[in-house]
Formats: C-alpha cells, structure tokens, sequence
C-alpha cells in the first residue's frame, strides 16, 4: 500500500525531533501540515475495503493531530468522508505522537535550572537539545563546572585538584569537550587562549596546569654520567628541565624502540633517547640540541620516513640512521606488512632516502613492505656505529 499510514506519520514528526527541532523551537514551527498521500478514486472503488481499514487507522490516532476531512461522491458507493490533511497544531501533540513528552519535560527543567544558575548558556542548549538530554544527570554538575571557573579563571592549578561539592576529580578531564563549548560562552576572551584546542589543549586554554611531558634518555659515555653511581644512565625528567641540562654530548640519538633504546651500546659523547613519534615539540625547546649531531633510527617503513621529515622540522641538521637500502634488502628475512602506509610527499628527506620511500610507498619491492627498527641486527647496529 503506498498511502501514508499511521507509522508514517510518526517518522514525519520524528525526523523534527532527530533535528532538535521540537524542543528548540517548540511552539513556533507549530500548526505543521503534514504529508500525506491518500487513496485516488479509483482506487476507493477497486479496493473499498482497504481504503476503509486505512481510513480507520488514520483516524484511531487523531488524538495526536488533526484531520481534514473531503466528502468524496461515488456513483457505487456514494458519498464518503476521507481524510484529505494531517494536520499538528501543538508541540504536545507531535511529543505525544512520538512518545516524548517526558524527554521534553526533563528538557525544560534543565532549561529552567540553566537560566537559575548560567543563563548565557541558554544558546548552548537551543542549538544542542539533544545532547543536553543526553548529560540530564550531569548537567547540575557541569553548572557547578563553569560557575566555579567563571569565578577562578585561569586558576593555575591541576584539573584534580579543583574542588567543588559533588564533582568528583575524574569528573573535568572525562568531560572536556562538552566544558570547553560551555566555558566559551561563559569566560571572558582575555581568559581564554584561542591558540589553544582540542583535548590535548584543554588546560592551556582555560588556565589549567598541565601535567609535565617527560623525556626519558640514556648517556652513552660513562665519562659524562650525571651520577657518580656506576651504573647505567636511564634517566627521566620533565622537558622543563631536559631544555635546561645542556649535556656535553656531540652526537644524539633517536630511537622509537624500548629494547633498542634500553641496549644501545656505548658511544663516546653520545646519548640516546627514547622514541617522540610524530611529536618533536618537546625536544625542539631544547635549544643546545641545535649544536649536536642528531641521528633519527625509526622503522624502515613510510611512517619513519614521514617522522624523520617532521624531525627535520626541528633540527634541520638531523640524519637518518639504519634508515637506508642496504639495511632494508639484508635483512629480508625480516620484512613485514606496514597496515596503513603513508603516501603523500615528504620534502625534506634527502635524495637517498627519498628513493628508499618511493620504494615502499610505490610497492616496488613487495606490497606495503616494512622493517620494524627492532629486526635490526645488533652487530649491524654496532658496525654502523664504528663506521660514524
């Protein structure tokens, strides 16, 4: 049957509550027509007793709108009454229709209770009403969130060392993304940093401390241990202080790999430290750094290739280390499959290890071809090194 049933009629009004549009707009967009296809004449002749059944369902729930009813005159079966438009002529009877009168009660206390306490927040609730539905039991909690910032901005403390009534520590870093669209419309701009987004710049961007980013590192040369304690050096500190130690190293290497890191041999004047991926801000504060031969070992694949040129972003002076064809084809018996490889240009490999990346991006030497850095031999590590 292709005229319009009763279940048709609720998908209509649904589709306004799926856009929010009943509780943010509620009685404006309100009387609404609905669509509607009824039975042609002919087809109330051919199959009268259908039509009649139809008829009846549409009209057993007329308590949600209202029906517009035509007289239709038919040689055979004389005049009948069919309905001709549906018609919504109030919120309560779409909610009704739809089986969310409650939601839209719990909906207009969170309303009630947001112009009470955080009244410029009014806007955040008419543009998301569904997600606030969805925080209805925390919504008290995230109030006392932003009135609490309002009145500390910037605070210069931890996020778990906030203390409000109710609001347990986990409670601001589990919802940081729905507290940073309620502080914007909230705060003050000078108490905000716009330079600063998403969940990794949440405390910058409202005055939180951060917790400190830690570098971990090994020195090489027993001569220039930190402490007189002979034992090996496997030291972490914050990146606060590592930009502060200016060690008297030469060369500095980079590994991604644990084990490679913790077994790293020996090396005059030298260093290594333990892995950064595609982040290299911590290291780039470091500013002595700059005055050191610095050696990125990461896997043979298109990722270390493309966190080799970010590395160069910070230390143009960086090389790649075990990174090169040779190393790839000796050690075959070791190749794997990198999941997703990377595709795209990277400018600042140098011409060598650009050939070595058009390889494997290209699938010249097997089909998304890797050498994860820790299939390395250690003697080939340890010739690699006489040879610097």
């Amino acid at each position: 049957m292709s005229w319009t049933t009763p279940a048709d009629l609720r998908a209509q009004v649904q589709k306004l509550w799926d856009r929010g549009a009943l509780l943010a707009d509620g009685e404006a967009i309100f009387p609404r027509r609905l669509n509607l296809k009824v039975p042609s004449s002919a087809e109330l002749a051919e199959r009268f007793a259908e039509a009649r059944d139809w008829i009846s369902r549409i009209d057993g729930e007329a308590g949600f709108y209202r029906v517009v009813w035509r007289s239709v005159n038919h040689r055979i079966l004389g005049t009948n009454s069919v309905p001709a438009e549906i018609w919504i002529d109030s919120a309560d009877q779409a909610l009704g229709l739809i089986g969310r009168r409650r939601d839209a009660e719990r909906f207009a206390e969170l309303v009630a209770l947001t112009r009470q306490r955080q009244p410029e927040l009014l806007t955040w609730l008419t543009r998301r009403p569904l997600r606030a539905l969805e925080l209805t039991e925390e919504w008290p909690r995230l109030l006392a969130v932003v009135a609490w910032l309002a009145g500390h901005p910037r605070p210069g403390v931890y996020v778990r060392q906030v203390d409000i009534a109710g609001v347990h520590s986990k409670f601001i870093e589990g919802r940081r993304a729905v507290l940073a669209e309620l502080f914007d419309l909230v705060l003050a701009p000078e108490a905000i940093d716009a330079g600063a987004s998403g969940a990794s710049g949440f405390c910058r961007r409202y005055g939180f401390r951060d917790k400190p980013l830690r570098l971990r590192f090994r020195i090489l040369d027993a001569d220039l241990a930190l402490f007189n304690t002979g034992t090996d050096q496997d030291i972490t500190v914050t990146h606060d202080t590592f930009a502060r130690l200016h060690l008297p190293v030469a060369r500095v290497f980079i590994t991604e790999n644990e084990i490679n890191f913790l077994a790293f041999p020996p090396v005059t004047r030298s260093m290594v430290i333990f892995g950064a991926g595609y982040g290299f801000e911590t290291l780039a504060e470091a500013g002595w750094l700059g005055d050191c031969h610095i050696y990125y070992w990461g896997d043979l694949d298109t990722h270390g290739f493309a966190i080799l040129d970010q590395l160069r972003a910070h230390f143009p002076q960086a090389v790649s280390f075990l990174m090169d064809r040779e190393t790839l084809l000796a050690h075959r018996l070791h190749w794997g499959v990198e999941p997703k490889p990377e595709i795209r240009d990277l400018a600042r490999l140098t011409d060598e290890e650009k050939m070595v990346y058009d390889d494997l991006r290209q699938n010249r030497l097997g089909n998304q071809l890797r050498l994860e850095q820790e299939k390395v031999g250690f003697d080939w590590l340890r010739q690699a090194l006489e040879r610097l």
